[in-house]
């Protein structure tokens, strides 16, 4: 039996790493014909057929059982091999596997904190086939506190191992911890500050916090962006932060129709006398001037005090998707309808009226269903 790393195996394994399976499986074949008892070999083997496009989880049982009849005490071989049972359908026969590592290895983190990512959902799935595909939420809850107490040994065994603290923040979620996926949440960054999930999540509660305004939620996901580029969560966050924000130039514009009905005394008040029409150019013009501190005040101000990515994300959600558009429409259209009623020389208050209705109801008709579109 082998004891060292070939070569051989060892450049398989970063062919793998690298996800250049095919040629993995060629040299690790050429290999396993030279020395079909090295292990490794096998293990490598059974590796390479359970990523990539093309994941075979016959092939690698198959090569897991050949690396176990060489030695089943290989915590290597056992771990892989319920990576395999996994992919082949046998989920729940993993637990009984993993168990055994952490029997021959009780000081090696890996085996309870993998353990613990499996053994709810073993439980869940279990509980599933013994009440007719209705899983019972206790039976999963007795999985999550044995799984808790396993990932907290890992933790305790390797106090800097990534995966362990992914592993107890996803429990403390699922039990509802919040203290303990704080905690979590806060080790995580300590050790990858750049962590997607953790930072997407340490963005979201600060911008969902009560009282929390559009500006500050779409800074909150800016900053988090900065750090985690590529992250989908942070840049959906991001994206509806940043909707919020082109949400609020409705309101403006429905203020602006507010003062042009005002400017033209559209609707009669008891005890005073409704203003004679047409209005003068000179009362025209200055009916303009308070929509036009709205929207220095209110767009235009506010826009240049925005960071710069959140103006290129703003652009870019205009673009990308159909609300954000419809929203804009709406605003143009409810301007139009205000400078309709106070620039065009009306000499009657039907027109007027009619404009009124037409920019105010379409509008205030579909702020409640789109508070949550993006998209």
């Amino acid at each position: 039996m082998t004891k060292t790393l070939h070569p051989a195996v060892e450049r398989a394994g970063l062919l793998i790493d690298l996800k250049r399976y095919e040629e993995a499986r060629e040299l690790l074949s050429r290999r396993l014909a030279e020395d079909p008892d090295d292990i490794r070999a096998w293990v490598r083997l059974a590796r390479s057929h359970l990523f990539g496009d093309e994941k075979d989880g016959a092939k690698a049982l198959e090569a897991t059982e050949r690396a176990l009849a060489l030695n089943a005490e290989d915590t290597g071989a056992l771990t892989m091999h319920a990576h395999a049972l996994r992919a082949s359908g046998r989920f729940p026969e993993t637990e009984g596997v993993l168990r055994e590592v952490i029997r021959l290895a009780p000081g090696h983190w890996h085996g309870y904190a993998l353990l613990a990512d499996w053994l709810w959902r073993i439980a869940l799935v279990r509980s599933g086939q013994a009440n007719g595909g209705q899983a019972r939420r206790e039976d999963m809850e007795t999985g999550l506190r044995e799984s808790d107490e396993l990932v907290r040994e890992a933790i305790r065994l390797s106090p800097e191992e990534l995966y362990a603290y992914e592993v107890a923040l996803l429990i403390a979620d699922m039990l509802g911890d919040r203290a303990a996926a704080d905690q979590w949440e806060g080790a995580i960054l300590r050790i990858d500050p750049q962590h997607e999930e953790a930072l997407s999540r340490r963005a979201r509660k600060a911008a969902t916090a009560p009282g929390v305004m559009a500006k500050e939620a779409a800074t909150l996901y800016a900053d988090a962006l900065s750090s985690a580029p590529g992250s989908a969560p942070i840049q959906r966050g991001l994206d509806y932060a940043s909707y919020r924000l082109l949400r609020g130039v409705r309101w403006l514009a429905l203020l602006c129709l507010v003062f042009a009905a005002l400017g033209i005394d559209l609707f009669a008040t008891e005890g005073e006398t409704q203003r004679e029409l047409p209005l003068v150019l000179g009362q025209r013009l200055w009916d303009l001037v308070p929509m036009a501190v709205v929207w220095v005040l209110g767009a235009l101000l506010r826009y240049r005090r925005l960071r710069a990515g959140i103006q290129v994300n703003l652009r870019s959600l205009i673009r990308r998707r159909t609300w954000p558009r419809i929203v804009l429409g709406q605003a143009a259209w409810v301007m139009l309808c205000a400078l309709s009623i106070t620039q065009i020389p009306w000499t009657e208050r039907t027109v007027p009226l009619v404009l009124f209705w037409a920019g105010l109801v379409p509008v205030v008709a579909t702020m409640w269903f789109d508070r949550r579109k993006t998209g």
